[in-house]
């Protein structure tokens, strides 16, 4: 049997590129891991399409000792198909359970295009126990029953893997651009690839192969500009758009150039709207509004369109200033209800990913709700936007000098506080300057009376409130300033560890409030591993580098996390490298 484990079945193919950093995963890996050691069972792996589960599972047996197994809508066709290089023909199920067996670990990937009886012998090796299991599943993909079962952590424990924040697919653009990204190309690379890594892969390695990044003079970042590239990898993305029907073919390209389109639309033919429905292929929104389903489909279509029919349908696009102001009233709306969680904005960001002037006045509401919102490095590039138009917009400016000031550029000091709003007060520590200038019923006003009266309870439920409303950036703050007067060291660590997991969603935020020792509770040795860890090292390379055992470290590394108050990796840049 030693020729089975050391088999790699039916590999994938792919572009010939560096593999993506593995990243943001740690913890994940751990668990991975330990679930394949002797005496385990093994374990399921599930999630959505392009999260990152071959990825993991493969970074998990990397060295090891395996049987791979990777089946293919090809082989789904074949029983025992995706078997078929190391099982005999005309095998049967009983032997195949006997012959498989003896491999102390398989590795079984996209387990839900297994045919029948692949999924049949799967099963009963993890009813059976002898063999460690390692099997990966996409989440709402059509799957035999048996690989059903397995799903659902039947027969083996199951790690749902969640789609990776923003921020941590940071490395992986970078990675795939070759350098570091402007972060409205960011936002919208992320945008048109809805948290699939492999789309987002293919998709930044087409717009870099294709020579459509250049460097911002003002930050020297890459930016992309323009229509997305017709690359092969994202044709075939896009072949569910290929309708032989002429009414259907049509109304995709209506909406690819002209999206919303309101209904009843009387240049859309309705039954072709909805036999796209059934398919997925367009949305219809609650005001009536009908879009296409995925964000990809309309820069893809405009990509393909030949230049005379692009000619027509693009003037059937209405004028962009009236869908422009509506939009930045919205979002004006939005922050006088103190609630920024959600904007739709999709006639400003069409605008930029065309690389066509935005308005400045747009552009600074743009900025401003984005800052609100903690998203820092996004409402920079909006007022840059703004001032690349209109030089010397003073909305503009003063947004970008509010984001520097919250970046840790710059810090206004107790005699600037004027030039700001009255919240900013509560934010530097002074809130009695504030409490009568702000709406007494507000979410603002709360914070700032509990802030005066160093209560951490109602720290705690202002934070909690502000970050359901959207912002947060203030979310971290309140959090911050409940862990300073918490009593309670319990309570203090949670609330540190909540501003910590909140600091780090919001681009780079080095503000007054988020200061302050962090790491004092940590012996001499965790506050050394915690650091490395921070860098971005892993267990294996911090043991390395200090001598010792990757168990030592991990062993650290659980009681540092124990102290501090969070078992989240990617929280610990933000505390080792809070400003003094």
């Amino acid at each position: 049997m030693s020729p089975l484990r050391a088999a790699t079945v039916g590999p994938r193919a792919e572009t010939l590129r560096p593999p993506w950093p593995f990243t943001c995963r740690e913890e994940e890996l751990n668990l991975v891991r330990r679930s394949l050691t002797a005496g385990r069972p093994g374990i399921v792996v599930t999630g959505p399409a392009g999260c990152g589960r071959s990825r993991l599972a493969a970074e998990a047996v990397r060295g090891t000792d395996c049987v791979r197994v990777s089946p293919t809508p090809e082989t789904r066709t074949t029983p025992f198909g995706a078997f078929a290089p190391v099982l005999p023909e005309s095998v049967t199920l009983h032997r195949a359970v006997r012959l498989l067996s003896g491999v102390r670990l398989l590795f079984v990937d996209d387990a839900h295009l297994l045919d029948d009886a692949s999924a049949a012998l799967l099963h009963h090796l993890a009813v059976q126990g002898r063999t460690r299991l390692l099997v990966t599943v996409t989440d709402g993909a059509a799957a035999p029953a048996a690989v059903t079962r397995l799903r659902t952590g039947e027969a083996l424990p199951r790690l749902a893997l969640a789609p990776l924040p923003d921020d941590a697919t940071d490395p992986l653009l970078e990675a795939a651009a070759g350098g570091p990204l402007d972060p409205l190309t960011a936002h919208r690379l992320r945008g048109l690839c809805r948290g699939d890594l492999r789309l987002l892969r293919d998709l930044t390695a087409a717009v870099h192969d294709a020579g459509l990044l250049a460097r911002l003079p003002e930050t020297g970042l890459w930016a992309w500009r323009g229509p997305v590239p017709p690359a092969p990898a994202l044709r075939e993305r896009a072949a569910v758009l290929a309708r032989p029907c002429p009414e259907e073919r049509e109304a995709l390209d209506r909406l690819a150039f002209a999206e919303p389109l309101p209904l009843p639309a009387a240049t859309l033919d309705l039954r072709a709207l909805e036999r796209l429905e059934a398919d997925a292929l367009i949305e219809v929104a609650d005001d009536e509004t009908v879009r296409l389903a995925h964000p990809l489909h309309g820069p893809m279509l405009r990509a393909t369109a030949g230049r005379l029919r692009a000619r027509r349908l693009s003037g059937l696009r209405g004028p962009l200033t009236d869908a422009l102001d509506a939009e930045a009233a919205a979002l004006l709306d939005a922050i006088a209800r103190d609630d920024v969680r959600t904007g739709r904005t999709p006639v400003g960001e069409w605008l930029v990913a065309e690389g066509a002037p935005v308005p400045a006045g747009y552009a600074a509401v743009r900025a401003r709700f984005a800052r609100l919102r903690g998203e820092l490095r996004e409402a920079a590039a909006w007022a840059r936007e703004g001032l690349s138009e209109t030089p010397g917009h003073p909305a503009c400016h003063r947004e970008l000098a509010l984001t520097a000031a919250r970046s840790g550029d710059h810090s206004p000091d107790d005699g600037a506080t004027e030039d700001l709003d009255a919240y900013d007060a509560v934010r530097l520590g002074a809130p009695e300057r504030a409490i009568g200038l702000l709406p007494p019923d507000g979410v603002f006003a709360r914070h700032a009376r509990a802030l005066a009266r160093a209560d951490g309870a109602a720290l705690d439920r202002v934070a909690a409130e502000l970050g359901e409303r959207g912002f947060l950036l203030y979310a971290a703050e309140a959090y911050a300033q409940a862990a300073s007067a918490h009593r309670d060291p319990t309570a203090a660590r949670t609330a540190r560890a909540r501003a910590a997991a909140l600091a780090r969603r919001c681009q780079g935020a080095r503000t007054q409030a988020l200061s302050g020792p962090a790491l004092g509770e940590l012996t001499a040795r965790q506050r050394q591993i915690v650091t490395l860890a921070a860098s971005g090292l892993t267990n294996r390379q911090i043991a390395e580098r200090l001598t010792l055992s990757v168990r030592t470290v991990g062993n650290h590394l659980y009681g540092a996390y124990a102290r501090l108050g969070t078992a989240d990796r990617t929280a610990l840049p933000w505390l080792v490298e809070q400003p003094a």
